[in-house]
């Protein structure tokens, strides 16, 4: 490979360009990667770690609502700048820890938009690098809708840096962004209304889940409208927003101060030169590769978003060590897609891991359930009537556990062990088996007994 400049060319740095970086150099591959924005990419600069960072401080108000029941007085205030303040420190911090890592792992970063000349060859700015490999790494972008007035409206990009909170939010889309940021808005005292076009949120989750969580947002007090749409935005004389929405046919419009479109991302790879290059894209724009990250094209590969398999950062990461090590490692290593833990960080958070009810149904033929929602204890004192739900899913032929859900406090942090369980293949006996820990939600996975039975009309 010593005719080319270096072994491997990274295009983006968030989280699986990264990996895949690091571990080709600690590999004994040449690495450089080309960055046009910050690294640490979507996850850590304007994803995962600031919003989780926003659902904790959004989650305080109804902690200081049960603390009376607990004994204590708490009265308190909230500053939306010290938030996005002490976020924006905080975020800066992991980014220079990106760059320190990629340092110490002797990859060059090259600061700039990278496209590619040709299979082996990669532009940023006057300059031009050759590699063996290029790897396009280069995320998602959201998706925002061709409608009159959109420019007026935010993503969850624009969310992280508003100057002030809005009064009143219109949150446009029904999947986990939608979902998280309603319950953002909502926690730290805003007035929010979710549209979405669909007939129940979270399409591709669990219906039990579906429906539970959408029962507990419009408890809360999220304005929900279902089957509704945006047709127009327009800014009044006073700065707020004028919004048409069109619910089941009928045309209604909504006052807000933010509108927010939370209706999905699709891959980035406009203008990177992939077509040029022969590469072939899906229909969404997504890099189409094999199951080792390749393309159709030798030597040109994608991991991550950008391929449109499963959009979570952890997968990302497998996938770009996976890929290292397959080209640098002596062996071929593939992803497994399986049974991959998923979380939505909404209010209450959502955890899940393994098959819904209706695709193991498909899967399976004959289903046995158990189920069960319950308040939980904390909730006992303070009088809230949040519901917890509990829900695995078995296979009746073979009493493997194939699904495991959860809508209640820690869900996601819960899931992540029965993720094991999941993964590891363990039967509906080996769950009963495990001893309880008392008090515990968690505890509601290995007691479940009550069970209904499924069978498939097919």
């Amino acid at each position: 490979m010593a005719e080319y400049d270096y072994d491997l060319f990274v295009i983006g740095a968030g989280s699986g360009g990264v990996r895949a970086a690091r571990v080709a150099a600690g590999l004994g591959a040449r690495v450089a990667i080309a960055e046009s924005d910050r690294p640490g990419g979507t996850c850590v600069i304007r994803g995962c770690v600031p919003k989780k960072l926003l659902v904790y401080a959004a989650r305080f108000r109804e902690d200081f609502d049960d603390a009376a029941a607990y004994g204590w007085n708490a009265q308190a205030t909230f500053s939306w700048p010290t938030l996005i303040a002490n976020k924006d420190r905080e975020i800066a911090r992991l980014e220079d820890i990106y760059r320190t890592l990629l340092k110490a792992a002797g990859v060059a970063l090259v600061e700039g938009r990278a496209t590619l000349a040709d299979r082996h060859t990669v532009q940023v700015g006057e300059r031009r690098y050759t590699a063996a490999h290029i790897l396009v790494a280069t995320g998602g972008r959201p998706f925002m809708p061709a409608i009159p007035g959109s420019e007026l409206a935010i993503t969850s990009d624009e969310a992280f840096q508003l100057p002030e909170l809005p009064a009143r939010v219109l949150i446009v889309g029904g999947a986990f962004i939608a979902v998280e940021f309603a319950g953002i808005f909502h926690g730290l005292g805003a007035g929010v209304t979710l549209a979405y076009r669909g007939e129940q949120i979270l399409r591709g989750f669990d219906d039990d889940v579906r429906r539970h969580l959408r029962d507990e947002l419009v408890r809360k007090g999220i304005d929900l409208r279902l089957l509704s749409e945006p047709t127009r935005i327009e800014r009044r004389t006073d700065g707020s927003l004028l919004v048409t929405l069109t619910t089941a046919g009928h045309a209604e419009q909504v006052e807000a101060d933010a509108v927010m479109f939370a209706t999905g991302r699709r891959p980035a790879t406009s203008g990177l030169g992939l077509e040029a290059a022969g590469v072939a894209l899906d229909e969404q724009g997504a890099v189409e590769v094999d199951e080792f990250s390749t393309s159709r094209v030798p030597g040109i590969h994608a991991v991550g978003d950008v391929t449109n398999r499963i959009a979570l950062t952890p997968v990302a990461i497998r996938e770009g060590a996976a890929l290292a090590t397959t080209l640098f490692g002596g062996r071929r290593v593939a992803v497994d897609h399986r049974d991959v833990p998923h979380a939505v960080f909404s209010q209450p958070p959502v955890g899940a891991v393994g098959l819904t009810e209706a695709a193991a149904l498909a899967a399976h033929g004959s289903l046995e359930i158990y189920a069960t929602t319950f308040r939980p204890l904390k909730n006992t004192l303070s009088g809230r009537n949040e519901r917890t739900l509990v829900k695995l899913v078995v296979d009746a032929a073979s009493q493997r556990v194939v699904g495991a859900h959860m809508v209640g406090p820690d869900a996601p942090e819960i899931i992540q062990g029965i993720a094991i369980a999941v993964k590891a293949g363990l039967s509906k006996e080996q769950f009963d088996a495990t001893v309880a820990i008392h008090p515990t939600a968690a505890e509601e996975f290995v007691t479940l007994r009550e069970k209904r039975t499924v069978h498939s009309t097919r």
